[in-house]
């Protein structure tokens, strides 16, 4: 049985690119399309057997979805909120942990 690293509600940033975000879902393997995982270049293409995230993501410049395995995924030690606009459609930020919660009215 595999089992998550990070939950929902925590933000993360990527190990080699430079882009962070909150976690709103995660796979307990791979649930992609074969083209989207063939399209990453073999040499840092992930392995399918581990959890894999769903990110409001963020970089310098944009807002986006993000799909991360757990191998390329490290705790975001900033402390700060994410500034993505579906945020606060999802969660309601707790600035005592540096963390997110999800919001009542869509928790199931």
């Amino acid at each position: 049985m595999v089992h998550a690293r990070f939950a929902i509600g925590d933000i993360v940033r990527h190990r080699m690119f430079p882009f962070r975000g909150v976690i709103f879902d995660i796979d307990p393997e791979f649930d992609n399309t074969e083209e989207w995982y063939e399209a990453i270049p073999a040499e840092i293409r992930p392995r399918k057997d581990q959890p894999f995230y769903h990110l409001l993501a963020e970089n310098e410049d944009t807002e986006y979805v993000a799909y991360v395995s757990e191998q390329n995924l490290l705790p975001d030690e900033s402390g700060e909120p994410v500034r993505h606009p579906q945020v606060g459609d999802m969660f309601d930020w707790n600035a005592d942990n540096g963390r997110y919660v999800v919001r009542d009215a869509i928790a199931h």
